[in-house]
């Protein structure tokens, strides 16, 4: 991976011009209840899930900590609907929410959640623009807003004059923070976010937190952050470590 890197400023104030200024009441975004996840290898059976409870709330950032393998993975794609338990109960937005592929699910990932993925996962063909405004094209959103929006993110995170470069002309930085536009641009309630900082310098990681957390404050988003990064863990709100499959 690339060294982390400091790439032009980030302004963290363009997006919420139009919001109000004070903080949004807080509310349940994403409740788990007693969630179980196993996998099979072959003839053997893999706990990665035992029991596990978690209450989010509408701007709140919640940092997930815990040692490879400890489940940390299986809870973000449960979260995100990428994937489903085997028991147990899912609650976003106040709405109990089916098997992960069921359509339901398919529209609320869709509207309701943004992901940072630790791979990036930026689509090779299209340039940053392009990548950061895929979300706003599928939900419908019209072309003149879209372009306003995607506009704004991009100075926000400071990515403006790589607008059409495409994801292979960008350092690890500079993907992450694409990564970071796409998955705040639709305002989601909710954003899965796997070591987000990881290919961040300092300030920027702080910047990038400022803007995240700007975010929570504007448009009600909350953000369920696996980290490592001691950076982002001073900055959340709470943290919650995981061991085996349980919360510690």
């Amino acid at each position: 991976m690339n060294a982390p890197e400091r790439l032009g400023p980030i302004r963290a104030t363009n997006l919420a011009a139009n919001s109000a200024a004070s903080p949004v009441a807080a509310a349940t975004v994403l409740r788990l209840r007693g969630v179980h996840k196993t996998y099979r290898l072959g003839a053997h059976e893999v706990p990665a899930l035992r029991g596990v409870d978690l209450t989010l709330a509408r701007g709140e950032m919640l940092a997930l900590t815990g040692p490879s393998g400890s489940g940390k993975s299986t809870l973000l794609n449960i979260a995100g609907l990428i994937d489903a338990p085997d028991a147990g109960e899912i609650v976003l937005r106040g709405r109990a929410v089916g098997a992960a592929g069921g359509r339901e699910a398919t529209l609320l990932r869709r509207d309701a959640i943004g992901f940072v993925f630790q791979g990036f996962n930026l689509v090779p063909v299209m340039t940053v623009a392009e990548n950061v405004d895929y979300p706003l094209f599928l939900a419908g959103v019209a072309p003149a807003e879209r372009r306003a929006r995607v506009a704004a993110m991009l100075a926000a995170v400071g990515l403006q004059e790589h607008a059409q470069h495409r994801p292979d002309a960008l350092s690890g930085g500079q993907r992450q923070r694409v990564a970071i536009a796409r998955a705040l641009i639709k305002r989601p309630a909710l954003v899965i976010a796997d070591e987000p900082t990881a290919s961040l310098d300092s300030r920027t990681a702080d910047q990038v937190l400022d803007l995240m957390r700007e975010q929570g404050h504007a448009h009600g988003a909350a953000f369920l952050v696996a980290t490592h990064d001691a950076r982002l863990l001073g900055r959340c709100d709470r943290a919650i470590a995981l061991l085996d499959g349980t919360i510690q």
